[in-house]
């Protein structure tokens, strides 16, 4: 039975023998059902539901304002204006918002209205039914959330917690595509620890992880701004993408990264230094059509192996 059916005309209906089906039936459901005159603003039904889902005295529900004062501080007045425009224009409608409960707390209602109107096609009548959708709202919150830590998931490297390869390139492409926009500059990090493999081959891999995950520690705790990016690029190599920053600058921050791989003093037998270092390779470009972030990193990568060749435990630009 549609709701413009089960309510329109319910003046009529209570006094027919008729009514009492109808007010069984209406009130026999956990959906609310109610009637406003739009004249008036006032209620002229009002199940007995409401006060089991609500917790309000069923005669506390007089008018509209009732209503609008009993809905969510922060859905308020989105819900109270799109439900008013669509009744005055006199379009069916639905509205999900939260509802204020006698002990204040809150219940997720979703209210579904029918608007009457007379021959000339004015508003004269709202019915609807109100639904308690708190459970399907805690799953679409719990599906959101679930989405959200996968999608962090998706973006983060497995041993070291930080920025993955496939965030490293979706981030390349989104910078160097708005470097070309604003016409500033692109700048890109690529350093990788000396002597890694020998480094395994001492200490095992296990060790080599601990290692790997503690560099990437210290060195994400850098002050970074919020457009930055500091990824594992794939083995012992990692990248900062540093969007808008000049070439001196980037080089500063190439110099702070070695320092601060240096201070952790992490023993290391078969390297020279005796501790963990990292090279490090800088290049800085002002993104254009004529070329691709594919040569910032190429350029980058090959600054990263010119340092090791001129000793290691540098920072080549």
């Amino acid at each position: 039975m549609e709701i413009a059916q089960a309510f329109n005309g319910i003046d009529q209906l209570e006094r027919s023998d008729d009514w009492g089906v109808y007010k069984t039936l209406l009130e026999s459901t956990k959906a609310i059902p109610w009637k406003i005159n739009w004249q008036t603003k006032q209620f002229d039904y009002i199940g007995p539901q409401i006060e089991t889902l609500l917790g309000w005295p069923r005669d506390s529900w007089l008018g509209a304002m009732d209503w609008i004062e009993r809905i969510h501080l922060e859905d308020r007045e989105k819900t109270a204006n799109f439900c008013i425009s669509q009744s005055e224009q006199g379009v069916d409608h639905e509205a999900d918002y939260r509802a204020l409960k006698a002990d204040g707390s809150y219940v997720w209602i979703r209210d579904v209205v029918h608007v009457i109107r007379d021959t000339n096609g004015v508003t004269t009548d709202l019915v609807g039914f109100m639904f308690d959708i708190s459970a399907r709202k805690q799953m679409e919150e719990e599906v959101f959330e679930l989405n959200r830590k996968l999608e962090a998931w998706s973006n983060q490297d497995g041993l070291t917690g930080i920025a993955n390869r496939r965030l490293f390139d979706h981030t390349m492409a989104a910078e160097w595509a708005r470097g070309k926009r604003s016409r500033e500059p692109l700048s890109l990090l690529m350093f990788d620890v000396d002597h890694f493999k020998g480094y395994n081959d001492h200490y095992g891999h296990v060790k080599g992880d601990e290692c790997l995950i503690r560099l990437a520690r210290e060195v994400s705790q850098m002050p970074l701004r919020s457009t930055d990016l500091f990824a594992r690029y794939g083995g012992e190599e990692f990248a900062f993408v540093l969007p808008q920053t000049p070439s001196d600058a980037a080089q500063q921050i190439a110099e702070k990264c070695r320092e601060v791989v240096a201070a952790l003093k992490i023993p290391h037998a078969l390297s020279p230094a005796g501790t963990i270092t990292i090279s490090v390779g800088v290049c800085t470009m002002l993104p254009g059509e004529e070329s691709s972030y594919m040569t910032l990193i190429e350029r980058a990568d090959d600054k990263l192996y010119r340092a090791k060749r001129n000793g290691r435990n540098r920072v080549c630009c």
